[in-house]
């Protein structure tokens, strides 16, 4: 049977798993109606089966190896049924987001089973039938953002059928061991101190830049429960780029903007108090290359952003913002404190086995929240006839962390899917209420300053 080792990163969130704190990312897409009568929901079930069994790495699962030590790698499940892995839920009488929002959190709970492919996806429906949702989970050593797209694209009706969810066949790999070969150790040698200079390097920034809990008392910071409460908001996507063209820099910079100013908001209308620091943020950035493929390994940096919540005014928000990431891509993804990930992907398989429970205490001290972008298809998506209406990516949640935000364009529209600790923030339905009043706030501002033709930023 045929292997294919664990990346070190992969191998990491691989090992930084507890019950109450699951490494599985997800989606949550919601179809509507199409011209035509849909599929009933036996109908999708059957649909996303033979999709899913027709992409080779939803067949594999992790095993531990011998070499090397701490190890562990992707082998075909021998046993793999698909029909394990996709369920039916039908969703109360009511509003059809609310009761999608609150079961699709109370599945993100679940930690995935272990001894399977780790993935699953679950057809919501209300008793009408009329729109469904499928609910994704992927574990976060199966993919990272950018391969979750490439994976959960297989399931649409305009990618399905292809050669798969890379377009091409996955083809095993031997299994990588850090032993050199004959005439190899020279430069195995070389290339093991190079990346134990570059760790050094990485370590030392992590070291400065942890701090103690700052935001003690707070929701960010509130004891971890094991459940998950989630909310989604969605933000006109023309709205965010008539902000940008009047501020300058990105998209990017005024949806972290979004999410500074919408975290005021909701601590304020809390009856938070603001501590002296900002939050951080961690901010993922893909270090795949432009235009290679998706590959099997997760390809993973981060920017640390202080969120300028003590800032009252949104457009100084938004400047800071664009400033502190101006600095972060000046250094480059592979360097400062935010690329732990870099430094994860340095280390041997034991350290990780062995280190895993302190590696994931030490997140509380670097960061408060995650704030993560995952780009997808441009192009109009369907499944067994109905469009796609909102995709609304999730995040997992690190040990210590009681928030992740994670942001997606499609359709003319920005959708954000908010992942929180349920009891740390129960009422994330209100935050997410906070980042669609926190961009009005900034266009009210850009349309007062294009009238006036005021400079950008200033």
């Amino acid at each position: 049977m045929s292997s294919e080792l664990l990346a070190p990163l992969d191998l990491a969130f691989w090992h930084l798993e507890s019950a109450e704190h699951p490494m599985h990312l997800g989606a949550l897409a919601v179809f509507g109606p199409g011209p035509a009568p849909g599929p009933g929901p036996q109908e999708v079930m059957d649909l996303l089966a033979e999709r899913a069994a027709a992409i080779p790495r939803l067949r594999m699962c992790v095993r531990p190896v011998l070499l090397p030590l701490g190890g562990a790698a992707w082998s075909e499940d021998r046993h793999f049924d698909v029909r394990r892995h996709v369920r039916h839920a039908v969703l109360p009488d009511g509003d059809f987001a609310t009761g999608a929002n609150r079961l699709a959190g109370e599945l993100m709970e679940r930690p995935l089973e272990r001894g399977r492919p780790p993935w699953e996806m679950y057809v919501l429906t209300g008793r009408s039938g009329d729109p469904f949702a499928v609910l994704v989970k992927l574990h976060h050593a199966l993919a990272d953002g950018m391969r979750a797209v490439a994976i959960g694209a297989g399931i649409f009706d305009q990618i399905a059928g292809g050669h798969g969810a890379d377009g091409r066949r996955a083809r095993p790999v031997p299994p990588r061991s850090w032993l050199p070969g004959p005439g190899q150790f020279a430069g195995f040698a070389r290339e093991r101190i190079e990346e134990l200079g570059r760790a050094v390097g990485i370590g030392a920034s992590v070291m400065r830049a942890s701090r103690i809990d700052l935001w003690a008392g707070s929701a960010l910071a509130a004891s971890s429960s094991g459940t998950r409460r989630l909310a989604t908001a969605v933000l006109d996507q023309d709205d965010v780029l008539r902000v940008r063209r009047e501020a300058g820099g990105t998209a990017n910079d005024v949806l972290l903007a979004v999410v500074a100013g919408g975290l005021r908001r909701w601590m304020l209308e809390r009856g938070e108090r603001l501590p002296g620091a900002d939050p951080r943020a961690l901010v993922p950035v893909s270090r795949r290359r432009p235009g290679s493929p998706p590959g099997s390994a997760n390809k993973l940096s981060a920017y640390l952003l202080g969120l300028p919540v003590s800032e009252p005014d949104a457009w100084r928000r938004l400047g800071r913002v664009r400033a502190a990431m101006d600095r972060n891509k000046a250094a480059g993804p592979a360097r400062g404190a935010g690329a732990v990930a870099v430094l994860a992907d340095r280390l041997p398989p034991l350290a990780h086995r062995v280190g895993a429970q302190l590696a994931g205490s030490a997140a509380r001290m670097l960061f408060d929240v995650l704030v993560t972008s995952v780009p997808l298809p441009r192009s109009t998506l369907s499944l067994g006839g109905c469009p796609l209406r909102e995709l609304y990516p999730l995040a997992p949640l690190a040990h210590g962390q009681s928030l992740a935000v994670a942001l997606s364009a499609y359709g003319g529209r920005v959708h954000v899917g908010l992942v929180a600790d349920g009891k740390a923030v129960p009422d994330a339905g209100l935050l997410a209420q906070c980042f669609s009043d926190e961009l009005a706030e900034l266009l009210k501002v850009t349309d007062e300053r294009s009238c006036k033709g005021v400079d950008a930023l200033k």
